[in-house]
């Protein structure tokens, strides 16, 4: 199942659809890294990251592992580890992945700005679980914590997300 995005904060899986926060500054055809910008592009769902201390693991057909405390996503664009997970602690700029609010519950981890990464050309761009009222992200796609697991319950390896900057066509 492909997930498509809507820069009017809907996103449309299958036949259903759901609400959605994006970053502040709305799509953009060109990520920066602190733009605070949702990407527009068709992105591959590479693995699902969840807080085992939390809940089980998600129902899905994608690759599926458990957070740890010391996991983290660099964020430095001079960093040779740009754009990919860290153990931490880690000396550059740096993104932890195992926080106290319930955000990175579940991390569907997207294949955005990483084959290879660009440094500056935005970082940690993921799936995860809305905060409360939908409130901005720093430009990645965020769902509600039931409805994010109903959405991963459909998908599977070669899925894609795409973030459009219109509605829907």
């Amino acid at each position: 199942m492909d997930i498509d995005v809507f820069a009017d904060h809907r996103v449309i899986a299958g036949k259903r659809e759901f609400r959605c926060a994006l970053g502040p500054a709305g799509v953009v055809a060109n990520k920066r890294e602190g733009d605070g910008a949702t990407p527009a592009g068709r992105f591959p769902l590479r693995r699902v990251l969840y807080r085992a201390d939390r809940l089980a693991p998600p129902e899905t057909g994608l690759p599926t592992a458990a957070l740890r405390p010391d996991d983290g996503w660099c964020d430095a664009p001079g960093d040779p580890s740009y754009n990919r997970p860290v153990s931490l602690p880690y000396p550059a700029s740096h993104e932890r992945l195992w926080r106290e609010d319930a955000v990175y519950d579940i991390i569907v981890i997207l294949g955005h700005n990483d084959d290879p990464p660009v440094p500056g050309h935005g970082s940690a761009v993921f799936l995860h679980v809305a905060r409360p009222g939908y409130t901005d992200t720093e430009g990645c796609v965020a769902l509600a914590l039931e409805d994010l697991k109903s959405v991963l319950a459909g998908c599977s390896p070669g899925d894609h997300l795409t973030v459009h900057a219109g509605g829907p066509g």
